[in-house]
């Protein structure tokens, strides 16, 4: 049985055009931050600059790892790519699908066992959901069996160092490793990890796995992207 979704609940409410309550991050950092539910929502326009680069790079056909409610799966396949989607949430499948995704992967990525794609794509600093710098390397292990000959990951990160500026930073582990718990209307979900790594410490960890990194795009708020690439 799964667990409740709570951010589930918030996507269906706001796809179903239902009253919107506030979404709450609690964090381990020591805040608690609102994160606007139609941010999820967001047509090709409002994308980032981060991510609508690394959509101009994609080729398929793609994986789009922790789809969400599948904003980008979406725009490339209106750009004539094929796209296959991997999402845990079952709300974000069934929005899925109700929008139009053509290729669903209801699974946890590391029991995805697929093979043949040119892009593995991972936005919203989706490389987050690896948890821990531990997470990244099995992650990358992992990614090996999913790309083609020519394939290459695509990803987008940041250093949350400046979180630590007025507080100590965790006296055990890598400070880029932190846990959330979402909350909506009134209901806690489960705390779950996840990861914010610096650049050199990202390719500090590709190489040792076997992948060649660039940074091909970074903005003004120091999000950065990622192609990555077998070496």
């Amino acid at each position: 049985m799964e667990p409740f979704d709570v951010l589930g609940s918030a996507w269906l409410d706001y796809w179903h055009e239902r009253p919107v309550a506030p979404l709450l991050i609690h964090t381990s950092y020591g805040t608690v931050e609102e994160m606007p539910v139609d941010y999820f929502f967001r047509e090709i326009n409002s994308f980032p600059s981060v991510e609508q680069y690394a959509l101009r790079l994609c080729q398929g056909p793609v994986l789009d790892v922790g789809a969400g409610v599948g904003g980008h799966a979406l725009f490339l396949q209106q750009q004539g790519l094929t796209v296959t989607t991997l999402e845990m949430s079952s709300a974000g499948v069934k929005i899925q699908q109700e929008r139009g995704v053509e290729r669903i992967i209801h699974t946890d990525y590391r029991e995805y066992q697929g093979k043949g794609f040119d892009t593995v794509l991972l936005l919203m600093n989706g490389i987050g959901i690896v948890g821990s710098l531990t997470g990244l390397r099995d992650f990358f292990q992992l990614a090996k069996g999913w790309i083609s000959p020519v394939g290459q990951l695509l990803f987008d990160s940041s250093d949350i160092a400046y979180l630590y500026e007025d507080i100590d930073r965790p006296a055990n582990g890598y400070y880029g490793e932190v846990r959330y718990q979402y909350e909506y209307r009134g209901c806690l979900g489960e705390w779950f990890s996840w990861l914010y790594v610096d650049e050199v410490t990202l390719q500090q960890v590709a190489q040792e796995a076997g992948w060649l990194t660039q940074i091909v795009f970074q903005d003004d708020q120091d999000q950065y992207l990622v192609r990555a690439t077998l070496r």
